[in-house]
């Protein structure tokens, strides 16, 4: 199934490049379930400057495989403000962003209510016992049908496809993937075609519901400083990201707003793009990151 067909997705608006959708919690909640209702495709992204600038950066990678997702969410306060920028008249102000730990949590909600188990891969054994028990005690009826962590290095193909055989006979009716951006867009991606279900990147969700990272206070999520709360917590894995690609992206969005940025040239259309080689791409891609791994005590790319 090609998952850009959902007919309930919500419209996009391009910041730099990036088709992000135009959606809410209930929205974005509302089609993850049909979708998984239906047992079809569906990819979804929770998608914060980090990610769109990696996109920006990566426009024949990252780029691509998020103009193939079926929903790209507006996570970050900075996102949001500028799809409000950068809206028609028609359409609505958005007054709420949509991040993948909520979401998450929102989904995990529904899907106890339905009766539609969840999966959960990426992150490491001890993530995943801690976040099972924890989604357990928050909603009693959660099916967990399953749960992987993947080694902390290149994947061979037997493994891979005994992974994705393994997802596929757990019956689960939604997947999260926890593997960091970009990293968990590109396996989406490229799994996208092998899986009936609904695959939910979110990032550092995982890590934050098992109770390994802390969210920073409303207060500061509110006035986009939720960066500056992580930055504190890990400013040597996080400087590059913040002091240098925040400050690029207001740059680069201004100029998008005085129509002074060209995009055309740097994006290819949806339908110019060949899956099977954007998939073998995305196998190679994920091959350089995995061998990132083992300097870091988690995932390094989590939002």
């Amino acid at each position: 199934m090609n998952s850009k067909t959902l007919s309930a997705s919500p419209s996009q608006t391009s910041i730099l490049g990036i088709p992000v959708s135009r959606t809410t919690y209930q929205e974005c909640t509302e089609v993850i379930i049909h979708s998984a209702k239906l047992h079809k495709s569906c990819t979804v992204a929770a998608t914060n400057v980090h990610s769109i600038m990696t996109g920006y950066l990566d426009p024949k990678g990252h780029g691509s495989y998020l103009k193939n997702f079926t929903l790209v969410t507006p996570d970050g306060q900075p996102v949001r403000w500028a799809l409000n920028l950068l809206r028609k008249k028609e359409e609505k102000f958005l007054s709420d962003r949509v991040r993948g730990p909520e979401l998450m949590l929102r989904l995990c909600e529904r899907a106890a209510v339905e009766g539609i188990s969840i999966f959960l891969y990426g992150a490491k054994e001890t993530v995943l016992d801690n976040l099972q028990i924890n989604l357990k005690e928050k909603f009693p009826n959660l099916i967990i049908a399953g749960a992987i962590s993947p080694p902390f290095r290149p994947l061979t193909t037997a493994e891979d496809a005994a992974y994705i055989e393994q997802i596929r006979q757990s019956g689960a009716g939604i997947l999260f993937v926890s593997l960091g951006c970009p990293m968990q867009e590109a396996w989406a991606f490229a799994h996208r075609k092998q899986l009936e279900t609904p695959m939910v990147c979110v990032g550092a969700a995982f890590d934050m519901h098992a109770g390994n990272i802390h969210e920073a206070p409303i207060w500061m999520q509110r006035f986009g400083l939720e960066w500056f709360y992580r930055f504190l917590q890990e400013p040597s894995r996080l400087w590059k990201r913040y002091l240098i690609l925040n400050p690029l992206y207001l740059i680069l969005l201004f100029l998008q707003l005085i129509k002074l940025l060209p995009l055309k040239e740097r994006f290819k259309d949806k339908e110019s793009i060949n899956p099977e080689k954007f998939a073998a791409q995305s196998q190679k891609k994920i091959s350089k990151l995995d061998n990132c791994w083992s300097n870091s005590s988690s995932f390094p790319f989590y939002k």
